[in-house]
């Protein structure tokens, strides 16, 4: 393939990126093969990260190797310093660019973005900034994200699809996604993907080489992900995203009821051969802000590793997952992820059970399950359902809840619950401005019953304030 004056070569690359010339010899945007590193071979997190030794999977349908560190782009980072997924700020391309530079400087290969994600930039930033390296460097993943009931008709579902590859500046889309899988059961299935023929549409797409690899993002309904594997055999589905992280493997029905155990998703898959790309690792940066008691248990255990390394570690452990995915606004967010994967060093059967028995002490603080992934937004009534919710998960895991006006801390918990509130969420979005309309539960992946979370933490407000707990 051709490609124009804008690719980056090898020496302006390493020289725009400022890789030292010790460092140049090196093979660029190596992958290691996927097997235990040798005693040693980890790196400790002050140390540097070479940029040849990114570990991979292979995707059994094409033989390509795929990064196990996947670039997720729903949280670009904006001029203003914030996500792009959470504000109408510019997206800052330079720091786009830079982070694009530097994850395939050591390695990964593999970005998912979506029509839908940086309120509809994601794609454009993306390809703007893959443009500037050579094709055969990254995979792009991007989905038919036609959630609103006025996009489901085919001619709306086909202006989207062809969009994606005008935004994205490419010509084939590597790793195409069916979005959100069971956000709405069966009827939104059918009148997305079935009843306008846009399934059978997309695997003509795939078989006419413009998409590489077809697959779908599962959601929540069960029924949906049963039935579409129940097609493997005529779809032949290369690969499905679903969400995967030690909580979630055996506690997510726990979680919530209409939620699905992850040791169930990956092992309908692992039956059928097909490969996983593993979503929400973090589970929505949960996983990362744990409670002071978990954090303790993890540093006790392994000091020199951050509290996210051993999700994403988790989430990579399974042999049937190709990639994991990371949203990384920051750089020390892919800093602190590429020490995890480079090499990747995979977890002990003690390690292993070590986690799970880590999940299972989390199971005794009653945080609410929400991903901040903003579906439920915007709120009719201005409520920020997710600052709301992820201010109270916060206190939860830094022990700000107290249970009465009798627990040793109150005063000091109680205070920096009142203070932190009105600080993260403005006094006209908070919870005591929700009427109960529930528009909002109908969109929430995990299905939580937002209405009655936002009442009971107004509740509890409302006794912090008047010292009644």
């Amino acid at each position: 393939m051709k490609h124009n004056d804008t690719d980056l070569t090898r020496r302006d690359f390493l020289k725009r990126f400022g890789v030292g010339a010790a460092v140049a010899t090196a093979t660029l945007a190596g992958c290691r093969p996927d097997k235990n590193p040798a005693d040693g071979q980890a790196l400790a997190a002050t140390e540097d990260i070479p940029t040849d030794k990114m570990t991979c999977r292979v995707n059994p349908k094409t033989g390509e190797q795929v990064s196990i560190l996947g670039y997720g782009c729903m949280r670009w980072p904006t001029v203003s310093g914030g996500s792009a997924r959470d504000g109408e700020d510019e997206i800052d391309q330079d720091a786009v660019n830079e982070l694009v530079d530097t994850a395939i400087a050591h390695g990964v290969n593999y970005f998912d973005t979506s029509p839908a994600y940086c309120k509809g930039r994601s794609e454009r930033a993306t390809g703007i900034a893959l443009k500037r390296h050579p094709r055969n460097k990254f995979f792009i993943a991007t989905k038919l994200s036609n959630f609103a009931p006025e996009t489901w008709s085919r001619e709306e579902s086909m202006k989207m699809y062809r969009k994606s590859f005008s935004e994205l500046q490419v010509d084939k889309i590597d790793y195409m996604l069916l979005h959100g899988i069971g956000m709405g059961g069966m009827e939104a299935l059918r009148g997305r993907y079935l009843d306008n023929g846009m399934l059978d549409f997309l695997l003509k797409e795939r078989e006419a080489g413009r998409i590489g690899n077809l697959g779908f993002s599962y959601h929540g309904d069960i029924e949906v992900f049963d039935y579409l594997l129940s097609r493997h055999d005529e779809c032949k589905w290369d690969f499905v995203q679903i969400q995967l992280n030690y909580l979630d493997w055996k506690h997510a029905k726990e979680i919530n009821p209409r939620n699905t155990d992850a040791e169930y998703l990956y092992g309908e898959l692992e039956k059928r051969g097909i490969p996983a790309i593993i979503m929400e690792p973090l589970l929505g940066g949960r996983l990362s802000t744990v409670h002071d008691h978990i954090v303790a248990r993890l540093k006790q255990r392994e000091p020199s590793l951050s509290v996210a390394s051993w999700a994403f570690r988790f989430a990579a452990s399974k042999p049937g997952v190709l990639t994991v995915l990371s949203g990384m606004t920051y750089m020390e967010h892919l800093l602190d992820n590429l020490r995890s994967f480079c090499p990747y060093k995979p977890l002990t059967d003690d390690e292993t059970q070590f986690l799970y028995d880590t999940a299972d002490l989390m199971m005794h603080y009653p945080t609410v399950p929400c991903n901040d992934c903003k579906y439920c937004m915007p709120c009719p009534y201005g409520i920020d359902i997710p600052a709301v919710l992820t201010h109270y998960n916060k206190c939860v895991n830094q022990g700000n809840v107290p249970e009465s006006a009798q627990a040793e801390n109150y005063r000091e918990a109680r205070r920096a619950f009142l203070v932190g509130y009105d600080r993260s969420v403005p006094k006209l979005r908070q919870a005591d401005h929700c009427i109960g309309c529930s528009k909002c539960v109908a969109h929430c992946p995990q299905g939580i019953d937002i209405p009655a979370e936002l009442n009971r933490i107004n509740t509890f407000v409302e006794h912090l304030k008047q010292g009644t707990l």
